[in-house]
């Protein structure tokens, strides 16, 4: 049977997060739903990266098994689904491709504007103080060294591996906007939006880069936190020629 992946973006401003879970409304449950609609019959997605209720994503992916599919799947489902998801792509892989295991690396950006602006405030979080942006690069560089990340989940978190590989993680500032990039193997359920805050407590000098690099050793969360509708996936790292 084909193995079908499946891209998308979407805003998650509507949605309880990616993944389909019980009385909720989510990503995941709307593209099933539009599937049934259209095929007849209802499948089981799997996602490669799970994002948290209220985060975007420009990209992310599902895979899913069945036999053959309607013609204009794209035109279709589109049609079908709200016009906060877009289906964007969909590719035929080998039957033993995973959209989660095989991912190398997922890409999140926390978006900051510094300026009131109605246009932004759906997706990007308004921070008007003042900040220290090299103290802010200097706790960025040292998220890069790090490997574990326990104060940097939610405490309701079901993970039991709190260790992730950086691959980048700096701050881009442009005028009146700032934005935080980080990139690596796998994410806890919170971490960038806890990271992201507790870099933005740095640079309004609430607490030091030694009290900020002190957290990683704790044993207790860093009880910093922001809004998640600044959040964005933006990449899914898969092998070159993964979909060749």
């Amino acid at each position: 049977m084909p193995r079908y992946f499946l891209e998308l973006s979407y805003k998650g401003t509507n949605y309880s997060g990616f993944q389909k879970q019980e009385n909720a409304n989510t990503i995941q449950a709307e593209v099933e739903k539009a599937f049934l609609i259209l095929q007849g019959q209802s499948i089981t997605l799997i996602g490669s990266s799970r994002t948290d209720a209220g985060v975007h994503a420009l990209q992310n992916y599902f895979h899913f098994d069945y036999e053959e599919l309607h013609p204009q799947f794209l035109y279709k489902m589109n049609a079908i689904l709200p016009e906060d998801i877009a289906l964007k792509k969909i590719n035929i892989l080998p039957a033993n491709a995973h959209s989660r295991f095989d991912a190398l690396s997922r890409r999140y950006e926390y978006r900051i504007y510094r300026k009131k602006n109605p246009f932004l405030q759906n997706f990007a979080l308004y921070y008007p103080f003042k900040l220290d942006i090299q103290l802010m690069e200097e706790a960025a560089t040292i998220i890069g060294t790090k490997n574990y990340f326990f104060p940097f989940c939610k405490t309701n978190t079901q993970a039991k591996n709190f260790n992730c590989t950086m691959y980048k993680s700096q701050w881009v500032t442009k005028e009146d906007s700032l934005m935080y990039i980080i990139e690596a193997n796998r994410f806890l359920r919170g971490m960038v939006r806890l990271l992201t805050a507790s870099m933005l407590q740095v640079g309004r000098k609430k607490i030091s880069i030694e009290e900020f690099n002190r957290i990683f050793d704790a044993n207790e969360k860093c009880g910093f936190s922001i809004p998640s509708h600044g959040l964005f996936l933006t990449h899914v790292n898969f092998p070159n020629a993964y979909f060749n």
